[in-house]
This record gives C-alpha cells, sequence and structure tokens, in this order.
C-alpha cells in the first residue's frame, strides 16, 4: 500500500485515523462525526437492501446461489438464537440478531479497504484537508451508539416480563434477600452489572478494530522503507489480512451473540 511522503510516520497516523468532525453550534460541546455517521447509514441500507432483493426473489423451487448463501446466513443466526433464547424468537430476537450481524459484519470489513486509496479518493472528491474513516466500528461512539441500543431494549424487555413494579423489586431485592438490610448491596450490585455490559459490549469491539486499523497503519509505513520494507510489508500485510478476516467475523458474531444473551437474560429472574 501506498503512503504519503509529504507526512511524517506520526503524521501519517494521525491523518488516517482523524474524524471528519463538524461542531454542532458555535461553540458548542457536542460534534458530529459525519464519516462514522454517512458511512454507518449507507452500509446498513446496503445491507437491508441485499437482503430485501434475495428475498423478494426468493423461490420455493431450486434456490439461487445468492437465495442459498442468504438461507444459510438465517440457518445459522436462527440456530444461535433457539440455543439461547426459548421465547417467540421470530417476532424480534431473531430478525434483530440478523440485522445487528450483517450491518456489524459490513462495518468491520470496511477495514479492508486500503487506506491510501480511501485518502486519495476524499481528497480528489472534496480536497487534501478533508479527512474520513471508512471504519464505522473503530470510533468508539458507534459501538457505544450501539451497545447502548441493546441496553435500553434489555431494560425494555425486563420490564415487559416482570413489569414496573418487579423490575423494580428484582433491582433492591435479587440476588442478596428482600431484607432491607441488603437493599442498597442488591442495588449496587445490580447496578454494577447494568453499567457493565453496555462497556464491555462496545469496548470489545471498538478495541478489536481500532487495533486492526492501527496494524494495517503500520504496516503501510513499513512499505515505504524501501525495496525490503515493501516485500516484507506485502508478505506480512496479506497474512493480516488473512487473519483480520476471521477476527472482522469472529467480532460481529460476537456482538450478536451478547445482544442475543442480554435480551435473554433480561426476561428471567435472578
Amino acid at each position: 500500500m501506498a503512503t504519503e511522503h509529504a507526512l511524517t510516520p506520526s503524521g501519517y497516523i494521525e491523518h488516517h485515523l482523524s474524524f471528519n468532525t463538524q461542531p454542532i453550534g458555535q461553540g458548542s460541546f457536542w460534534a458530529l462525526h459525519v464519516d462514522t455517521l454517512v458511512m454507518s447509514v449507507a452500509l446498513g441500507v446496503i445491507a437491508m437492501g441485499l437482503l430485501w432483493w434475495v428475498v423478494r426473489g426468493a423461490t420455493s423451487g431450486v434456490p439461487t446461489k445468492r437465495q442459498a448463501f442468504v438461507e444459510l446466513i438465517f440457518d445459522f443466526i436462527d440456530d444461535q438464537v433457539k440455543n439461547i433464547y426459548h421465547g417467540n424468537r421470530h417476532k424480534f430476537i431473531a430478525p434483530a440478531a440478523l440485522t445487528v450481524f450483517i450491518w456489524v459484519l459490513l462495518m468491520n470489513a470496511m477495514d479492508f479497504l486500503p487506506v491510501d486509496w480511501v485518502a486519495k479518493a476524499v481528497a480528489a472528491i472534496g480536497g487534501e484537508h478533508v479527512k474520513w474513516r471508512v471504519v464505522p466500528t473503530s470510533d468508539v461512539n458507534t459501538t457505544f451508539a450501539l451497545a447502548l441500543t441493546v441496553w435500553f431494549l434489555m431494560i425494555f424487555f425486563a420490564i415487559k416480563a416482570k413489569g414496573i413494579g418487579g423490575w423494580i423489586h428484582e433491582l433492591f431485592c435479587a440476588p442478596f434477600g428482600t431484607s432491607p438490610l441488603v437493599w442498597p448491596a442488591n442495588f449496587l450490585f445490580n447496578l454494577i452489572e447494568y453499567v457493565s455490559k453496555p462497556l464491555s459490549h462496545s469496548l470489545r469491539l471498538f478495541g478489536n478494530m481500532y487495533a486492526g486499523e492501527v496494524i494495517f497503519l503500520l504496516l503501510g509505513l513499513w512499505a515505504a522503507t524501501g525495496v525490503t520494507g515493501t516485500v516484507a510489508g506485502a508478505i506480512l500485510g496479506a497474512g493480516w489480512s488473512i487473519f483480520h478476516i476471521l477476527i472482522v467475523a469472529l467480532q460481529a458474531f460476537i456482538f450478536m451473540m451478547l445482544t442475543v444473551v442480554y435480551l435473554a437474560m433480561a426476561e428471567e429472574g435472578h
């Protein structure tokens, strides 16, 4: 992968790890990562559009290759959900799991695009000063937003299954008992559990994708050191790309599985 020789190594990495940030209002604390938002929405539309296109053309006879591939994914996700969630999974849980898996998989897969090619394309469209990161899941805002969505769904499922009174009762009376003396301990225990879930859910995905992006950049810098560096960088880059395929798919699978586990646990009592 070609590098930008005008930049120092630190400047090169900083340039490719910078977001296209637009502040909200004059002097506002809040800001939008435009590249993250655009890429996330575009990939979501593409993912759902492709699934809709295949399902719309599905037949009951001999399936086409694309229909067989999508059916394989459907069956795989459904089997995973069936082993964890014992309610009516087809009403919401299985479709949500499928959506999460496909969407996160596509966002992770953007890491395979050579960053310099992306930078040159963006520069040709918007100018050299424009920054654009194409891997939404390497932005902690994306992974934390996804995890918070699952967290709110988890609370909704818990209240739906137990009622608002039952949910509050569980917060203060589980797992150590119903005595008022242990209510603070119960609440603290459950508070830690509720806080740790979105943190671990989001940071696991973010950490893996961010680290993978940095490794690709370091290999790109190595390729700029001469013929030996180019050969070594190409070999190591190919090896890391092959290994990264596993990381991309595995992280999407883990995020999907944790989503199903958290929603299933929300309907169960302590």
